[in-house]
This record gives structure tokens, C-alpha cells and sequence, in this order.
């Protein structure tokens, strides 16, 4: 391991290519909570969990493979929960500020809607989950980035052990996981997913003519595969293009991007990046925590089951898996760890949970009448109005089921059409 000055004067502990082991106590001792995944739900963990009340003195460890700025395949949509479930102070590195929507069904049906106020804001993913970090950082985490972790396993006397493929082991008071999906951490929890899709994506560099026509607007495009779509995503000098739909029709999404490159006249500027990813919804029993360890963000499959946004998901249960992290690793005996991790599993339910069932709603009929949507979409003002009351967040799809008034009526539309 080597140590490197972080952007606020912190320790980073990065592992070298040597193979030296001399830096292994750097990661020893008994830390109160150790954060797996320096993405936007590690982040928020570990800067909750530093911030916690009673945190002075508080060890808190980030850990992650990669050292931040890295590429992630994300459209990079901010939009209002997102930015409010942000540290105090984050400054959003925003490459574009959106006012404007088109709609496209496959295609064709084309309309713009506009909102005088701006719908959500667009970031590169680089640069925003090294921020995210940077401000754990300042909070007192101690990131540590070069270390890949093989599992989690929880020990007879009480605390986690999070093994790394050097060979080392970390323990922990509470382990909150937010390695991805694919990560360990979910698989220890048990985390199970009931819907499984393939995004695809590109970055695409356009001269300033084709970028200038594209600033303040992006494009969303209801696809021909069943409950698939596309978006367009303006980023100053680049487009970030890309389609998702269901998984086991990797081809057709293949051939859907293609086109959808070529119908927008985008087929002539070669990528910077081609790639792709695997979104996962968790299952609505799927489990949240085993023992002294948590999972927030992808890890625990919560994202958005229509639109399958998931930051401001990893953000806001990042945030909770902090604040609970920390009452876990405070817990005297194993009742009280049991009590605490239930009071996280009863928030993420009772907030992103009921969100996530209506998305469920909103995405069954979405499959069944994609024109349904679109005709809401570019010709009723109440769905327009909703929509972009979601996206700035005044609302979620959760808060309209409840409300009383147009928008409820219309989303009541869509999903009982």
C-alpha cells in the first residue's frame, strides 16, 4: 500500500503493483464502518456514516478497485431527489441544464415539451462520483482505492470481516455494501432481482453546430423491444447516446442502437466510448441486511423499475445505510444489531420501496401500451405537468398515487389502460 495526499488533505491508501505487504496494517484494527464501493450509494454511506451523531472518533473506511476519476456507463441524469439527497455545499459539476424534452415513439410522433424551469441536470459520472468521494473524504472516511474485495463473512465474536484477493481482511463494526449488482456484498445479503435489463451505450464527440443544436434538450425515444427506450443526453461537446431493454435480447437492443444513432444522423462521429451494463431490480422480499452488513444502491437492486434511474436511488439509500451503519456498529449485543438493521430495512420500504411499486405499475403497463405513454406524454398537459414535477423534484410516482389531483388521475390512467 502507498499513501497518497486526497483532495482535502486526508489519507488515501492506494495498493501498489509491488506486492509489498508492508502497508497491511494500514487497514487493521477494528473499524466501525467499513463501505464497499466508491460509487454515489459508497459515498453517501460513508459520508453519512462519518457525519453520523456521536461520530467524533468515528473510523469509517471506503473501499474500491478503481481509483476515482473512472468512466461509468451512465446517462448521468441529476434530477431533483438526486440533488436532494446531496451532501450540504456539493457543487454539481453539470455539463447541461435541461429545458426541453423531445419524445419520439420509435422514432416517429415527435414533440418537444419545454419547462421555463429546469427539468434535471446532466454530469459526467467521473467527475461526479470523485466529488462524492472527495466530500466523504472531508467528513472523515478514509478512502482506500487498488482493493478488490472477494466476500464478507461475520464472526463469532460479533464483528464483519470483509476479505480483499491479496490475501488481507479488514473487520468492521457494520459493513454497508455498494459494490454493484454483480458485487459480493449482495450475494452474502441474498439480494434476489425479479427484472434484469442490458443498457448500451455511447459517447459520441459532435462538432460545436451539432452540439449547440442539442444544448438545454435531450431526447427520449419509446422503443419497438418490448419496454425498451432510448435517450439522448447532451454534455457540451459530446452526446451521451443510449438505449435499454430487457435481458436475452442483446441483439435487438445491439441493432436498436445502431439505428437509433443513425435515425438521429449521429452515424458519421466515431464514439470516444462504447459501452454496456446490466441494470437489476430487487425483488419487493428481497432481503437488505444479514447480520452486521447492509446493501444500498445497485447492490440492493434499487433503482427505478420504469425509467430504471438509479442515482438518485444509490444516493438516498447510501445516505440511509450511513446513518444505520453507524447505529450497528454502536449496538452493545446482537439483539440491538438485529433491531438497528431492521430499522433500516423498514425505512428503505417505506420510502424507496413504495416508490419502486409503483415503477413496477408504471413498467407493466409501459410493456403492455408504450403509445399509451407517449400520447400522455405529447398530449396531456396534467402527464406532461407530472412528469416534469418528478424530475425536478416537487414529487415522485409514489407521491402522485397519493395525491388527489390531475396527476394522479393520469398516472391512475396509465396503469389500470
Amino acid at each position: 500500500m502507498t499513501q497518497t495526499q486526497g483532495p482535502s488533505g486526508e489519507q488515501n491508501l492506494t495498493s501498489d503493483d509491488t506486492g509489498d505487504d508492508s502497508g497491511a496494517d494500514e487497514l487493521g484494527g477494528v473499524w466501525d464502518v467499513v463501505v464497499v464501493g466508491a460509487g454515489p450509494a459508497g459515498s453517501s454511506a460513508a459520508y453519512a456514516a462519518a457525519s453520523a451523531p456521536g461520530g467524533d472518533g468515528r473510523r469509517v473506511l471506503l473501499l474500491d478497485k478503481a481509483a476515482p476519476p473512472r468512466y461509468k456507463t451512465c446517462g448521468g441524469g441529476i434530477i431533483g431527489p438526486s440533488r436532494d439527497a446531496l451532501p450540504p455545499g456539493f457543487q454539481l459539476p453539470l455539463k447541461d441544464r435541461v429545458h426541453a424534452i423531445t419524445f419520439t415513439l420509435d422514432g416517429r410522433l415527435q414533440r418537444t415539451r419545454r419547462s421555463k424551469r429546469m427539468l434535471f441536470g446532466l454530469v459526467n459520472r467521473d467527475e461526479f462520483d470523485e466529488r462524492l468521494v472527495q466530500c466523504a473524504e472531508k467528513a472523515g472516511a478514509v478512502p482506500a482505492t487498488g482493493v478488490t474485495v472477494t466476500g464478507v463473512r461475520q464472526e463469532e465474536d460479533g464483528l464483519a470481516v470483509v476479505t480483499l484477493q491479496d490475501g488481507r481482511s479488514v473487520r468492521a463494526r457494520c459493513v454497508v455494501g455498494a459494490d454493484g449488482s454483480a458485487g459480493r456484498i449482495g450475494a452474502h445479503v441474498g439480494v434476489v432481482f425479479d427484472q434484469v435489463d442490458l443498457g448500451l451505450e455511447a459517447e459520441i464527440p459532435v462538432p460545436p453546430s451539432v452540439a449547440q443544436a442539442w444544448a438545454g434538450r435531450v431526447l427520449l425515444d419509446w422503443g419497438s423491444l418490448v419496454g425498451s427506450y432510448g435517450w439522448v443526453f447532451p454534455k457540451g461537446d459530446s452526446l451521451t447516446v443510449g438505449v435499454i431493454a430487457a435481458r436475452g435480447k442483446g441483439a435487438e437492443t445491439r441493432a436498436y442502437l445502431k439505428d437509433f444513432i443513425a435515425r438521429l444522423g449521429l452515424a458519421g462521429f466515431e464514439p470516444s466510448i462504447e459501452s454496456g451494463h446490466l441494470t437489476r431490480c430487487r425483488s419487493d422480499d428481497s432481503p437488505l441486511a444479514k447480520g452486521r452488513v447492509l446493501v444500498a444502491g445497485d447492490a440492493a437492486g434499487l433503482l427505478e423499475p420504469w425509467t430504471r434511474e438509479g442515482i438518485s436511488y444509490a444516493l438516498r439509500s447510501g445516505r440511509l445505510a450511513g446513518e444505520w451503519a453507524a447505529r450497528v456498529a454502536d449496538a452493545g449485543d446482537a439483539t440491538e444489531v438485529h433491531r438497528q438493521t431492521l430499522g433500516y430495512t423498514f425505512a428503505i420500504k417505506a420510502d424507496l420501496g413504495e416508490e419502486m411499486r409503483i415503477g413496477r405499475k408504471l413498467m407493466s403497463a409501459f410493456e403492455r401500451r408504450p403509445r399509451a405513454f407517449h400520447v400522455a406524454a405529447i398530449g396531456l398537459r396534467p402527464a406532461w405537468k407530472a412528469f416534469a414535477r418528478v424530475t425536478q423534484g416537487h414529487t415522485t410516482f409514489a407521491g402522485l398515487a397519493r395525491s388527489h389531483g390531475l396527476g394522479r388521475q393520469t398516472l391512475q390512467m396509465l396503469i389500470r389502460r
